[in-house]
């Protein structure tokens, strides 16, 4: 005997579905059995058995972002992330929630109409443009685009040159 699935075609416009695969991503990096012992790999978020959300950015701190091709950049704290461009060197203010996730900290808002999500991974970094090495990896979706960069804090500094 056969059976037959119906399947209903659910339209969403490419910001939805952005948004719906980050937080896809961001939740099934919670889920599953963490691997550990030989072989693990301890590059990945929450691969440590732990089911406590992550902890290693606290909500008082504020992280800073560099992302290239495109440039973008700026910081989050608290409730406000400052998004930089270099056609907007002095940011534009975006009120955001943060989650804190067993693979990292993600937060999201919306500019100019546009869905915006950030999630900020304990994995090292680097720009490509200099020397440095930084804690993070941050992802923005910004409507339908992602765009990739690093991220630090003070707690969690980058290290190599002062100015790129």
């Amino acid at each position: 005997m056969t059976k037959r699935m119906a399947m209903e075609k659910i339209d969403m416009n490419p910001a939805q579905a952005a948004t719906c695969l980050l937080a896809s991503c961001l939740a099934l990096a919670g889920c599953g059995q963490a691997a550990s012992g030989p072989g693990a790999d301890s590059r990945i978020p929450g691969q440590d058995g732990s089911t406590q959300p992550y902890g290693a950015i606290g909500e008082a701190e504020t992280v800073y972002l560099t992302g290239t091709e495109p440039f973008w950049g700026g910081e989050v704290g608290g409730e406000t992330l400052t998004y930089e461009t270099p056609e907007n060197p002095d940011g534009r203010d975006i009120r955001v929630e943060r989650f804190a996730g067993r693979g990292g900290i993600s937060w999201s808002g919306s500019l100019d109409g546009a869905s915006l999500d950030l999630a900020v991974t304990p994995i090292s970094c680097s720009d490509g443009m200099s020397d440095r090495t930084y804690p993070f990896t941050a992802t923005l979706q910004l409507g339908d685009e992602t765009r990739s960069g690093c991220a630090w804090t003070d707690e969690r500094p980058f290290t190599g040159p002062t100015a790129p």
